[in-house]
């Protein structure tokens, strides 16, 4: 087969998938709506509850926002790898090994429709955030800026929850696996300043590769100091990038040449 007919075939593979899973996540509201709503509860918890007895040094509005958007991305992981094990242990990809179609097509469908879902979400955090007091000092540099890392993050934990869908045994299971993408936004900067926890808990905090990422989001946003969490955010996601991509479609190709 020519190059270009190959390349052709395997755009045409991609795009198929992610129809599918872009419909398929249009009918499950129910998961649209929570991925949504539990940010927001959780915003609310933390400004109107939690905030008046946090000092942040700024408005706490201000300050936990950008934590509050990578959480999001976190719920909305979580989905994608419920979704990827569903298709693998439900029979649909032995249906889809009979078809010519592309492993990679598989993940990809199932990525891009998480990209897409975390799109909306974070769009409507961000205009409830709005609502409730949140007044970014961000010029249309910044804003692109910080969606772009977002983005590139996003893309990095869906591929990662993508791969954990991929070994999980059930949907529960894959639930369990991906529950570290849930908690691991608490253990960094997201909520209070790394200063504020304990001696032991500090370093994690300081070093994990969220607490960069919320930093230069936040920089961005309200423009607080970032020194070197840019780079440091975009090496992190980079890399945390290709491993996932790399261990996803390895293991996808592992379990379906059984």
């Amino acid at each position: 087969m020519p190059q270009h007919q190959g390349a052709t075939a395997a755009l045409s593979d991609a795009v198929t998938m992610i129809d599918r899973c872009v419909r398929l996540m249009r009918r499950n509201v129910d998961t649209l709506f929570v991925s949504i709503l539990l940010p927001m509860l959780m915003m609310a918890l933390f400004v109107y509850v939690f905030g008046g007895a946090i000092s942040t040094g700024t408005e706490y509005i201000s300050y936990v926002v950008p934590g509050i958007l990578l959480l999001t991305t976190g719920y909305g992981a979580s989905n994608t790898a419920m979704a990827v094990a569903d298709d693998m242990n439900s029979g649909m990809i032995d249906r889809l090994r009979s078809l010519p179609i592309r492993s990679f097509a598989v993940l990809t469908g199932h990525v891009t429709a998480s990209v897409a879902r975390n799109a909306v979400s974070t769009a409507i955090v961000i205009v409830a955030s709005l609502a409730m007091g949140f007044r970014p000092a961000a010029g249309p540099g910044d804003w692109l800026a910080a969606i772009g890392l977002l983005l590139l993050y996003v893309l990095a934990l869906s591929w990662l929850a993508a791969g954990l869908g991929v070994i999980a045994k059930s949907v529960e299971s894959a639930s369990t696996l991906s529950f570290f993408m849930l908690f691991l936004p608490y253990l960094s900067s997201a909520f209070v300043q790394p200063e504020t926890m304990p001696s032991w808990l500090r370093p994690i905090s300081e070093h994990q590769p969220i607490t960069p990422v919320i930093e230069t989001v936040r920089g961005f946003l309200i423009g607080t100091p970032m020194g070197n969490n840019g780079w440091i955010a975009l090496a992190w996601c980079t890399g945390l990038l290709l491993f996932s991509v790399t261990l996803a479609t390895s293991l996808y190709r592992r379990r379906t040449s059984r």
